[in-house]
């Protein structure tokens, strides 16, 4: 049965997705996106609040004037008497209508009109003047907004012709909420427009960038999944198919050639090196020619191991030992490496010791770890001057499982570390060493096929060597 997922764990896998889209280039591009459309619908909308509420400003505007020119022609024809006795008329006819109409004498006081005081407001340039109005009816508390045209007439009379401008201003009002809700639901939907389009091609590139990595791993075999649609993503991926496909010929054309030879290689020279040894059982136990038979098989026993080494690395490259994996405590491996080579230390003058706070489960292959560490302690005694101290470090920070190796040897270059892993690659320094310059490299071998990294750094004298691997829980 299957453990349900920790919700915390599956809280932040879905905060890391949100992280990785936001900082993506495909969500900055599209916010620039969601950019261009909010200005264009603003430039939009603005357009179409100023055909709307401007043109019925503009009618507002121009029926006032139509009644001023009707008040003025009257006034022209029949004077005060008749201009008073039509704004009577109008008021009459209709006593809550919009039209505002007010006559005051030189002392501001009411002559005819619907209005019970002149407005305390300023008029502008043009006469026009805008002030609130208390409603005419049982809602004497309502005030809202009015609009008029003032004009001097002779004698000190003002003259104030508008209207109420109520109908207008919730007309504008629902224009402009209507204009707010078409800008914010435009910006939603391009917002989660943008976040779905960059989740769809964040995930696409996850998927690349994982089989990336299996390829970087080692697994030469993995492809980039193809989504059926033959967008760019898809050319990109049949392109990028072609050229894993090749260079996974080719290393295995290498690989084959380095296998063949170190496969054909090995039975000639089995064979002689039992050939060197049935001849030196037929020499005198002393002498040069029996020394220098042993020599030879020595050669020959060294050869057989490079050869060994290099077959063994390639079926680690090749990644078909994954299948014996299963979990182990790299404490207790720890604890069996130190017994095995504490008496090897021991006859140098070194002290191997060992330092772990508790079990450490990871998933792996036992003898293919026991065989990288082993080569991590062979190096650090070989390398380390009588009466050093090597340490050997088992632990973990939650995330990862480490073991350390650390001795007190010459170390290495930090211009080195980088090449220390290649096949055959000595220093200088270390070339009158035995040895065959393919134990790092099995190391690493080793760690790609447990998906581990290895770090070096200075011990200060010495080398420290980190392997960082996965444990269990995180597997």
């Amino acid at each position: 049965m299957t453990a349900p997922a920790h919700p915390a764990g599956a809280w932040t896998g879905l905060r890391a997705r949100a992280v990785g889209i936001l900082r993506s280039s495909t969500f900055r591009f599209a916010l620039l996106y969601v950019l261009l459309i909010g200005v264009s619908v603003v430039i939009l909308l603005g357009f179409i609040y100023w055909s709307t509420a401007g043109y019925m400003d503009r009618q507002t505007a121009a029926t006032i004037q139509a009644e001023i020119q009707g008040l003025a022609e009257q006034y022209r024809r029949r004077g005060l008497s008749g201009l008073t006795s039509l704004i009577s008329e109008r008021v009459a006819r209709d006593p809550a209508g919009a039209s505002v109409y007010l006559l005051v004498d030189e002392d501001l006081d009411p002559i005819v009109g619907n209005l019970d005081r002149w407005p305390t407001e300023f008029p502008d340039a043009d006469g026009w003047i805008g002030f609130r109005l208390r409603a005419r009816g049982p809602d004497r508390n309502d005030e809202h907004e009015a609009r008029a045209q003032v004009f001097r007439l002779r004698g000190g009379l003002r003259l104030l012709v508008g209207r109420d401008v109520r109908d207008l201003e919730a007309t504008r009002a629902l224009i402009q909420d209507a204009l707010a809700w078409g800008l914010a639901i435009t910006a939603a939907l391009a917002l989660l427009g943008s976040w779905l389009m960059s989740a769809s091609l964040v995930r696409r590139l996850e998927s690349i960038n994982q089989i990336s990595r299996e390829i970087m791993e080692g697994d030469l075999s993995r492809r980039i999944p193809l989504s059926g649609s033959g967008d760019d993503f898809d050319q990109l991926a049949v392109s990028l198919n072609r050229m894993l496909e090749r260079i996974e010929a080719l290393m295995a054309g290498v690989r084959q050639v380095s296998d063949n030879i170190a496969h054909d290689m090995r039975t000639p020279l089995t064979r002689l090196r039992n050939k060197l040894e049935l001849l030196g059982a037929e020499l005198p136990a002393t002498g040069a020619a029996r020394t220098l038979a042993e020599e030879t098989v020595a050669d020959a026993e060294e050869m057989l191991a490079t050869f060994n080494a290099l077959l063994r690395i390639a079926r680690l490259e090749s990644g078909s030992r994954r299948a014996a994996f299963a979990p182990l405590d790299l404490a207790a491996l720890a604890e069996d490496l130190v017994e095995l080579y504490e008496p090897v230390a021991a006859e140098r003058g070194q002290h191997l010791r060992l330092s772990a706070a508790g079990p450490v489960c990871v998933v792996g292959d036992r003898d293919l770890l026991f065989q990288a560490l082993a080569n991590l302690v062979d190096n650090a005694i070989k390398y380390s001057p009588p009466g050093g101290e090597l340490r050997l470090s088992v632990g973990s920070d939650g995330r990862r499982a480490r073991v350390l190796v650390a001795d007190r040897g010459p170390g290495i270059p930090v211009d080195l570390r980088d090449k220390v892993f290649r096949r055959f690659f000595r220093a200088d320094d270390s070339r009158s060493t035995p040895g065959s310059g393919l134990g790092l490299s099995l190391v690493q071998a080793v760690a790609q096929l447990h998906r581990a990294r290895i770090e070096l750094t200075d011990n200060h004298p010495g080398l420290r060597v980190t392997l960082w691997l996965v444990p269990c829980q995180h597997q």
